[in-house]
């Protein structure tokens, strides 16, 4: 099969298709066809050399998927050949084929698209994990850093779906975007403390950031509770702040609620662009601009 490795860390350039052996999957596993793979900004770090995480070259990468099961192991429940699923595996999804455990797909409603289902597990986890751990409720009102992005996105529909208010920054080019996802949008940089007061006069309950760095001071200059207040991306600032440092949790049954609300109409995902796995290198650019709407993924064939 063919995977994306790259060997060094680097440039997106580093990114290539390498000829690997098809995974077998094992006792309580299943292998899958992969149709669609998302991008995230941890594929960058990690493949940029940003964050700390042990590698081992050559490195695959890529962390959710969508695609249909064709082998499945032992014990494996009551997956089948044929079956249509999204999930996770993680570093190493970006593939033609994937082995992943059979508790970490959920199936795919037949009504979502390949590349939204390829798109959805980890930043769906994502925004999942940290809006259960600012413990968010109705009438609460939370502020998402990069509200357009692709975990953003989902984090802003999830607490609109909860019963929370949300401000959502963004650039002023995609504020007609957050307004349609029921965001109130403001404009990052410089003064935002001000714009957000002026639009939440009676305050800002919790803060999910996915920018790091001075999103994260203001954060704390907005909300009173640091314990609210989760990054996505800036460890080091949350330990020197004494805020939230988030990692996703990986649960099948929150990505089963995310499906539901998308089948009901309550979330959806925009893709960004869609490139063809050979076009990793051109998707980890696009990715590495930021302020996109949706999410960046990468298809294949049947």
């Amino acid at each position: 099969m063919k995977a994306v490795v790259f060997d060094r860390h680097g440039t997106p350039d580093e990114l290539h298709l390498a000829d690997m052996e098809r995974p077998h999957p094992g006792p309580g596993e299943v292998r899958v066809r992969v149709r669609a793979a998302g991008i995230q900004p941890f594929d960058v770090g990690v493949r940029g050399g940003s964050l700390p995480f042990p590698v081992t070259f050559p490195q695959q990468l890529g962390n959710e998927f969508s695609g249909v099961v064709d082998r499945v192991g032992d014990d494996a429940g009551e997956w089948a050949a044929g079956d249509e699923v999204l999930g996770w595996a993680f570093m190493r999804s970006l593939a033609e084929y994937v082995v992943t455990g059979a508790d970490s797909i959920v199936s795919k409603p037949p009504d979502m698209p390949w590349d939204v289902a390829g798109g959805l597990s980890s930043s769906g986890a994502t925004a999942y994990t940290a809006l259960r751990v600012l413990d968010i409720r109705p009438r609460d009102t939370l502020l998402v850093h990069a509200a357009a992005g692709g975990t953003g996105t989902i984090a802003t529909q999830l607490a609109r779906a909860w019963g929370a208010s949300v401000i959502g920054t963004a650039s002023e080019a995609n504020h007609a975007y957050l307004a349609q996802l029921g965001a109130t949008p403001v404009s990052y940089g410089d003064g935002l403390v001000e714009r957000v007061r002026a639009v939440a006069p009676d305050g800002v309950d919790a803060a999910l950031d996915a920018v790091g760095g001075q999103a994260l001071h203001d954060s704390v200059d907005l909300v009173r509770d640091k314990n609210r207040i989760a990054t996505l991306v800036d460890h080091e600032l949350a330990d020197e702040l004494g805020v939230v440092g988030v990692r996703a949790q990986r649960v099948p049954e929150q990505l089963g609620d995310l499906v539901s609300l998308y089948q009901r109409g309550a979330l959806r995902m925009p893709i960004r662009e869609r490139f063809p796995l050979a076009a990793i290198a051109d998707a980890h650019r696009l990715v590495e601009t930021g302020h996109g709407r949706g999410k960046v993924v990468v298809t294949l064939d049947d």
